[in-house]
């Protein structure tokens, strides 16, 4: 029985709000730590939290070695490319709801994938779902682009939009991947595994191009403890849950409403306007969600 009693209903609401912070969190714990570094510390707690959860609730392990390579390649998708991108992104100066808006592509990318390689059926009724929410996602963090200095390259290197390409494609193959080979694993341990692997993924580029250095002061320690039990234990378990129990596209539909939670919540933190632009925005990322969450998706 899964340690997730909640509601399928409720559970991709709540994930979707504690994701969101994730993308705050960064920026918040990042002038204290280098952005590999910082997630090295996240992932080593992380799996000694998880262990204990392990030998309380007695998860069995992987039962053979491809199982195991199965959850260290999606371990270094998810938690080593995809929050290594967006973390060096912001670190080298991409504000927080840009970078939010990029991965916002990342459920076009999964129904796409989940179309190729799990042969999953898109519907035309999924796919105009889908656009509807990207437009919206633009309008939401439309007034965050600089048009006036080629398009979004203003204030950060082009490293940066890379490093978050990067992290959408981890993001994107990573959760296909899971659907496809890792569908039956224990919840718990399949999760450990994972992190196992981004830990060894984030030590060799600590020691290729980090210092390693941390200062321990109380607002990192306080980011670096909801990273680890709200980001890292709750956020991963609540989207490889979703990822079990619903087909991958309708999944990847609920990362639109990332981007508009990251404005609002960076209006209530840092006094940033929402225009109406942006309301009409979180509009239509409702209706694209609504749309491609449907269960009548037979067209």
């Amino acid at each position: 029985m899964s340690i997730l009693t909640i509601s399928p209903k409720v559970i991709p609401w709540i994930f979707v709000w504690i994701w969101s912070t994730g993308f705050l969190a960064a920026k918040f714990g990042l002038p204290y730590a280098e952005p590999f570094t910082l997630l090295l510390y996240r992932f080593i707690f992380t799996l000694l939290f998880l262990l204990i959860v392990i030998r309380f609730k007695k998860s069995p392990w992987p039962k053979s070695k491809i199982a195991f390579l199965h959850l260290m390649v999606v371990g270094a998708l998810i938690h080593g490319v995809y929050l290594g991108g967006v973390f060096q992104a912001i670190k080298w100066g991409m504000p927080a709801g840009l970078s939010a808006m990029i991965i916002g592509l990342q459920p076009l990318g999964m129904a796409l994938m989940a179309g190729i390689i799990l042969k999953e059926h898109v519907s035309k009724r999924q796919w105009l779902g889908l656009i509807i929410g990207l437009l919206g996602l633009y309008l939401v963090l439309f007034e965050r682009l600089d048009l006036s200095s080629e398009f979004a390259f203003d204030g950060f290197s082009i490293w940066a939009v890379f490093a978050v390409i990067a992290s959408l494609f981890g993001i994107s193959i990573g959760a296909v991947y899971q659907k496809r080979f890792c569908s039956d694993m224990d919840l718990i341990s399949g999760t450990w595994v994972q992190y196992f692997s981004a830990v060894v993924l984030c030590t060799l580029i600590v020691l290729l191009f980090e210092t390693g250095e941390v200062s321990w002061t109380g607002p990192f320690i306080l980011t670096l403890a909801w990273q680890v039990l709200a980001l890292s234990v709750g956020a991963i378990f609540l989207l490889m849950t979703m990822i079990k129990q619903g087909a991958t596209a309708s999944v990847g539909s609920y990362f639109y409403l990332v981007a508009p939670l990251v404005a609002i919540q960076a209006w209530f933190l840092f006094e940033e306007t929402i225009s109406f632009i942006s309301i009409a925005g979180v509009v239509l990322i409702s209706f694209g969600v609504a749309i491609t969450s449907s269960k009548k998706l037979k067209n």
